[in-house]
């Protein structure tokens, strides 16, 4: 008896259901009075003025009560939650047409090396064009940050001091390449001549060990400048590991400058495809290929040349993490697994 369709009008007729009758009514469309259940299409057959049912159903099926998804008071979105596309759907759906949010952080990107050139130069022979600038912005951006470019800087310290200082007016500085222990390694020494503080030097990962993280006031002794501190990273040099210690280091940095709740990194587990042999000591993070689908993904390690290979990084999709104690991984066993 009669029909509901989804956006009804106040000007059209209500519907009511009583004992022993049906209406047919369609997604989306209020349950009208009387009726405590709805039976799927599917399930139905016309017989003239009537309708068979062949499932029966139990009270309340198919049917969503109001206030189902959230009381009325209740708190949808809390702060430091990311505005993602469900938490918009939700934004919209209760006609927030304005929201109070972070202003994205400014991270400075300052690649370093006398070795490098800008993209469109032909490198010479002793020369390599300068990638970390390009993957660092394109990692900034995923992770909701606004990236600033700054030129390469030299292998020489009153140029990398200036440019440095020009980094730390930004939110946040990276530093791609200087910090390991060769002759001409200066971002550490720059950076402590300016009054850094530094929170940490290396970690026991591979790639990416020689990584530091500090604070400092810009040209003034961190002690004296509390107030406008700015953190920094060191990042290796070579592209895999600065890939990876922004994925395990920067990118929590970055989320919470943009005023998101700090969260643990998020691993997933899947069944090693073919056996691991590796050396101890080190948390390993190495490109791999997650594949398979539901319960019967599976992982395993790309062939690469080491922490310069970006070609095995740009083919990978996840990097395969080993454990610092763990030389043999047998094929079959679970692994974690960090998704690019």
């Amino acid at each position: 008896m009669g029909e509901i369709r989804a956006g009804l009008s106040p000007s059209e007729p209500a519907v009511e259901v009583g004992p022993g009758e049906a209406a047919a009514i369609m997604t989306g469309a209020p349950a009208p009075p009387g009726a405590d259940a709805v039976v799927m299409v599917e399930y139905t057959t016309p017989r003239g003025d009537h309708v068979e049912i062949t499932r029966g159903v139990d009270a309340g099926a198919n049917i969503v009560p109001v206030g189902a998804e959230a009381r009325r008071g209740e708190l949808l979105l809390v702060p430091g939650q990311r505005l993602d596309h469900a938490a918009l759907a939700i934004a919209a759906s209760v006609g927030r047409t304005h929201l109070l949010v972070y202003a994205k952080p400014r991270i400075a990107i300052l690649a370093t090396g006398d070795e490098l050139v800008d993209i469109a130069v032909p490198p010479g022979l002793s020369q390599i064009r300068n990638s970390n600038t390009y993957s660092l912005a394109a990692q900034t951006q995923a992770a909701g940050g606004d990236p600033v470019l700054l030129p390469i800087a030299p292998d020489e310290p009153q140029r990398l001091r200036e440019l440095i200082i020009d980094g730390l007016d930004a939110d946040l500085l990276l530093l791609a390449g200087g910090v390991s222990m060769g002759k001409y390694d200066l971002v550490e020494q720059v950076l402590a001549e300016l009054g850094a503080e530094f929170l940490f030097t290396g970690a026991r990962i591979q790639p990416g060990q020689p990584i530091v993280f500090g604070q400092c006031g810009a040209g003034t002794p961190a002690r004296e400048a509390a107030a406008t501190w700015k953190y920094f990273f060191g990042l290796p040099g070579n592209p895999v590991s600065t890939m990876v210690t922004f994925e395990l280091f920067a990118r929590p940095v970055l989320e919470a400058l943009a005023g998101m709740t700090p969260r643990r990194l998020l691993f997933l587990h899947a069944k090693l495809k073919t056996e691991i042999k590796t050396k101890t000591g080190l948390k390993r993070f190495l490109p791999g290929i997650l594949s398979g689908e539901f319960e019967h993904a599976e992982v395993e390690l790309l062939r690469w040349q080491g922490s310069a290979d970006i070609a095995a990084a740009a083919r990978a999709n996840c990097y395969v993490v080993i454990p610092p104690d763990r030389e043999r991984i047998a094929a079959g066993e679970w692994v974690a697994v960090l998704m690019r």
